[in-house]
């Protein structure tokens, strides 16, 4: 089947992407590279290769969901007689909504918490941060987008062009990247720019909580969610309490999701903590 050969292609420019962003993270930083961004990089491309795994076992099972879907006309858009290319843009729209749903029951809902904040645990920001996350994790992100998916009635091409969307912009919104702020204000208008998302990293709990878009940052804006772009400049980056090298190890992260639950800080953002020469347990 074309959309399966397509899932399987995708790992591949998934990470030449990944390494294009890399590159570009050298010559243009936001932040200089420091001890943390290379104490994470073992586990983070652990955990990248086991969510290429994950997400493409269930990204297949969705496909076929959606395929026969289509054969029986199976869902709201079937009903609507739009074209196409209308259908497409109404897709990327409903499953960038249905991610944003998603994300924020992760910081909404304590079980589900557990999972993404493998994510957020990352004391440093990269492009390497993108798949730093639990296989629990995609398996709620996949419920929440198979249910819109398939009650909108997506087609599996539009819904491997949202996912082809997805998994790009996700890669650039944790790149480690400068831009002039002009820009960056300009951009934020409409879509998620990366110095939106690393607000989201934020170990204050008033920032963590805000910015959830992934395509697009209407849906912030439309529900209160959404923090100015300049914010994310002097973030400091992680979740207290698991900055310990033992839980920044692939095992430790993988485990992390059945560890007791710590209090979420809401300590106010630094901008010197990124600057460490070690990680701490390294220097204490």
């Amino acid at each position: 089947m074309e959309e399966l050969r397509d899932l399987s292609s995708s790992a591949a420019t998934i990470l030449a992407a990944m390494c294009a962003l890399a590159a570009l993270e050298v010559a243009i930083p936001l932040r200089p590279r420091a001890a943390w961004n290379r104490a994470h990089l073992g586990p983070n491309l652990s955990l990248t290769f086991l969510g290429f795994g994950t997400n493409a076992a269930l990204g297949a099972v969705l496909v076929l969901a959606l395929t026969l879907a289509e054969a029986r006309g199976v869902g709201l858009l079937h009903l609507a007689g739009l074209s196409a290319q209308a259908s497409a843009v109404v897709v990327l729209l409903v499953l960038d909504f249905s991610f944003y749903v998603s994300h924020w029951a992760m910081h909404r809902f304590p079980l589900l918490w557990r999972f993404h904040r493998v994510h957020h645990s990352d004391p440093a920001v990269d492009v390497t941060t993108t798949v730093r996350q639990h296989p629990g994790e995609a398996l709620v992100r996949y419920a929440f987008t198979g249910a819109f998916a398939l009650a909108l009635g997506a087609s599996p091409a539009a819904f491997l062009l949202y996912r082809s969307a997805v998994a790009l912009f996700g890669l650039l919104e944790h790149a480690n990247l400068r831009v002039p702020g002009w820009l960056d204000a300009a951009l934020s208008l409409v879509l998620t720019w990366p110095t939106v998302h690393k607000v989201h990293h934020s170990r204050d709990v008033r920032f963590t909580d805000t910015n959830y878009g992934n395509l697009v940052c209407w849906w912030d804006r439309l529900f209160g969610t959404f923090t100015p772009v300049h914010e994310g400049r002097a973030v400091d980056y992680g979740l207290e309490g698991f900055d310990d090298l033992p839980t920044q190890t692939t095992l430790g992260l993988l485990r992390l999701p059945f560890r007791r639950e710590r209090p979420r800080s809401s300590a106010k953002p630094s901008a010197t903590r990124y600057e460490e020469a070690e990680p701490r347990s390294a220097v204490g």
